[in-house]
């Protein structure tokens, strides 16, 4: 099942978590969108400089950490995604609630694990 993921904090750098999580959503044919600081393209994914209102996200993928995810609290409750994916690192239970308020479900997990796993 194909699952439209949009990456927050996504990296040019290939050593990156985020970047290698584009890569593997991408073979494992997720539609992805990218939001990064630096506009570039992994495995034919357009990262965005800008937040766009992207529609029918079923899934966020957080690479952010907590402080720097306090100015997209709006943006990414605003995309109605079905769940948000804190990755190792990225934990924010103040996130979590407001996520709860707005019945979009957390779920603290590695993108990567659950994809190797059958479990995304």
């Amino acid at each position: 099942m194909n699952k439209k993921t949009l990456v927050m904090g996504a990296s040019l750098k290939a050593n990156r978590y985020s970047n290698i999580a584009i890569n593997r959503l991408v073979s494992h044919q997720h539609e992805v969108l990218a939001y990064g600081l630096r506009a570039g393209n992994v495995s034919g994914v357009t990262i965005d400089t800008e937040l766009k209102p992207y529609s029918e996200i079923d899934t966020v993928t957080l690479y952010l950490n907590p402080q720097r995810q306090v100015e997209y609290y709006d943006y990414i409750i605003s995309l109605k995604p079905e769940r948000v994916i804190f990755n190792p690192g990225t934990e924010n239970p103040e996130f979590y609630k407001l996520l709860d308020a707005a019945n979009i479900e957390s779920e603290v997990a590695c993108t990567l694990v659950l994809l190797s796993t059958n479990q995304y």
